[in-house]
């Protein structure tokens, strides 16, 4: 393992080999072949970085614990304090330097916007000729929906004939699949 420190005997910046680790750390200057003692790197603090959780209709004011270094963007899952309860979420917003982005430094940003992702509810638009049904199915955010399959809710069997996900595309192409909290809604027919 190597760190990039200043050494004393070439008085430049230069990769060193880490010896040994105790209260100090033994190094090796790549460079000259020097070896020094240098006190050990402190780790930085997490910090607490404000987050609204959004589930369904409602939203909370939660927080994350990240380093102070961590990049953050749109997309990116992760664990959220809600009081007692510990809930993963997933980045759909960042606001940072009072504008929002879609990335940005965890030490920089003001707040970040989340929904869950352990627990969702699916929008299922099944059609039964000239009507549509609409269901709604609670389920864990990881569970596989796969076009052309027949699934069962609320005693209503149906086939999936396309999935509109959150990020835009639309599958509808036979076995092709998306996990729940990735899913907008899902349209299917009656069988």
């Amino acid at each position: 393992m190597t760190i990039l420190i200043s050494c004393p005997a070439c008085k430049s910046e230069e990769e060193h080999e880490i010896l040994s680790k105790g209260r100090d750390l033994l190094v090796k200057c790549s460079a000259c072949g020097n070896v020094h003692r240098i006190p050990l790197p402190q780790d930085p603090e997490p910090i607490q970085v404000k987050a609204i959780v959004s589930s369904g209709n409602e939203s909370r004011t939660c927080s994350v614990e990240l380093l102070p270094d961590d990049p953050c963007d749109v997309g990116d899952p992760l664990v959220a304090e809600c009081g007692d309860d510990a809930v993963g979420v997933e980045i759909t917003s960042i606001e940072s330097g009072g504008k929002r982005v879609n990335s940005s430094r965890a030490a920089d940003v003001e707040t970040l916007w989340t929904r869950v992702i352990e627990r969702v509810v699916v929008k299922i638009s099944v059609h039964d000729g000239w009507r549509t049904i609409p269901l709604y199915l609670t389920c864990d955010g990881e569970e596989p929906f796969v076009v052309n399959e027949i699934y069962t809710v609320n005693r209503i069997r149906f086939r999936i004939s396309h999935i509109k996900l959150r990020d835009g595309p639309i599958l509808r192409k036979e076995g092709w699949k998306a996990v729940a909290f990735k899913i907008t809604r899902i349209y299917a027919y009656r069988v």
